[in-house]
């Protein structure tokens, strides 16, 4: 059983804790916030104390990692302190905001020898598992090109002052929030990629939201696959990612639904059952860190990742492509 403090006990911090409850592998046994008592209701009904010194816990030899639902310019001085205390570290996305710091924390996890876990959930889900499955088996044969889409009304609920609402928190609009789970699965199917050329506008948020909600890219991975990739902050929801080979495509429209068309016959739909995949996720961490592997996300995808949502808001300022240097 892997013990773990959780640091930020919002509106996702609860949802993770209540994703492992129930868990016979990883348990959340203590709660991190800058005013613990504006969480004593949190506490009566989980059992889990909250405290306000992160420096304490990573001193706590009871505590095994941390999982980190802070704001994301936050998290990699957080990472850097769990892994120079020899924490393990679950950090929700995105692992940070520029490709330097991703660097910086992954190299101190690193020197630390702990693991660290990034919140993909979407990379453990039924229709993703079974969507690389058939890719690995090479059923579409060699991938051309991508489609993503993570899209919602996110940006309708946002309010003045909240840290979300803000273009230092949240570059690239809907990049930070949604779209950077549909460029993660896409850069777990094709690899790194090399080239983007961005899109990115406020068009419908009040005046009060000082953020995008209108992102799109073009993309090129340096296997030769191309793609594209929108997010919209104001619109209904949808999830999407669409993979397009030699033999065939498959596309991916939620957690549990796969539609798959060779080069003849029509598209067969595939229902796959449900899960909880926040509790999937942070289970993966908990084997992750059991089989002491250095990165549940590969190193090198996850600073990619990162670089592509700097790149998105220099290609968004510029008008012109970016080029991401390859590690």
């Amino acid at each position: 059983m892997l013990n773990a403090a959780i640091y930020g006990i919002g509106r996702w911090g609860g949802r993770l804790v209540d994703s492992v409850k129930a868990s016979d592998k990883i348990r959340i046994v203590k709660g991190i916030s800058r005013n613990p008592d504006k969480h004593r209701e949190f506490s009566a009904k989980t059992g889990i104390p909250v405290v306000s010194s992160y420096a304490d816990v990573l001193k706590d030899p009871q505590i095994d990692a941390v999982v980190l639902a802070t704001p994301h310019s936050l998290h990699h001085g957080h990472i850097v302190a769990a892994a120079r205390a020899g924490k393990h570290v679950f950090c929700e996305k995105p692992l940070t905001l520029t490709r330097a710091t991703a660097e910086s924390a992954v190299a101190a996890c690193r020197a630390a020898g702990v693991t660290l876990g990034l919140g993909f959930n979407r990379r453990h889900v039924p229709a993703s598992l079974e969507m690389m499955r058939r890719i690995d088996a090479g059923e579409i044969g060699e991938v051309l090109h991508l489609e993503g889409q993570h899209s919602g009304p996110t940006g309708y609920r946002l309010k003045a002052g909240d840290w979300r609402a803000t273009r230092s928190e949240s570059p690239g609009g809907g990049m930070t929030a949604r779209g950077i789970h549909a460029l993660d699965s896409m850069i777990h199917i094709a690899g790194l990629v090399s080239s983007v050329y961005a899109f990115s506008g406020k068009r419908k948020l009040p005046a009060d939201i000082d953020m995008d909600d209108t992102t799109s890219l073009l993309l090129k991975f340096s296997g030769g696959a191309t793609g594209y990739l929108a997010t919209v902050f104001v619109t209904g929801e949808l999830w999407r990612v669409h993979v397009f080979g030699t033999k065939g495509w498959l596309e991916m429209r939620g957690d549990t639904e796969l539609v798959a068309c060779a080069l003849e016959g029509k598209p067969e739909r595939i229902t796959l059952p449900a899960i909880d995949r926040e509790q999937a996720t942070l289970e993966a961490f908990a084997a992750t860190v059991a089989a002491k592997k250095p990165c549940m996300v590969p190193p090198e995808q996850a600073v990619n990742g990162i670089a592509v949502l700097e790149a998105i808001v220099a290609s968004a300022a510029s008008g012109s492509p970016v080029r991401i240097d390859q590690p």
